[in-house]
């Protein structure tokens, strides 16, 4: 895990967008930069990932199916975490935050395992729909959005 130049994020962002970026770098690290600059630069963030994520897959010649794909409870529970933790740094440049942002969670992949007591990567309803944390307090998420159906296109 290294720090990514303000240039490289760019890139990063742009060949997402695009459709370009190399699925062999699309990682979990990359996920958390990429939707750490869509919740600092816009107040769309969410629906420019719940659009953008399965658009990308489709570019690099995957599908967004039942069981595969774009997975809507990951990318909220993401979202919510990095929006939350997020805001907590307000004192730092917008890379900064990006920089600690990857510091704390590229490496807690697995993160929501905490919060959910079933294997929530194989629930094909999971995958389409939100589904609010299971387990415990989630005391680092923020108010909860009630379930939402996907808006993944096939």
């Amino acid at each position: 895990m290294s720090e990514i130049s303000g240039e490289s994020l760019c890139s990063l962002v742009q060949g997402f967008e695009a459709g370009t970026w190399p699925a062999a770098n699309w990682k979990h690290e990359q996920h958390v930069m990429l939707a750490a600059c869509y919740i600092l630069d816009y107040p769309d963030a969410l629906e420019r990932l719940r659009t953008g994520i399965p658009a990308y897959n489709v570019s690099q010649g995957g599908k967004n199916t039942a069981d595969s794909g774009y997975h809507e409870t990951l990318t909220i529970f993401w979202y919510l975490i990095l929006r939350k933790f997020l805001k907590g740094l307000s004192e730092m440049s917008r890379l900064e935050s990006i920089h600690a942002a990857v510091r704390e969670f590229a490496p807690k992949r697995d993160l929501f395992r905490d919060y959910y007591d079933f294997d929530v990567v194989k629930s094909t309803e999971a995958r389409a729909t939100w589904i609010p944390p299971t387990v415990g307090t989630p005391d680092i998420l923020p108010p909860l959005p009630a379930p939402v159906k996907s808006t993944v296109p096939e």
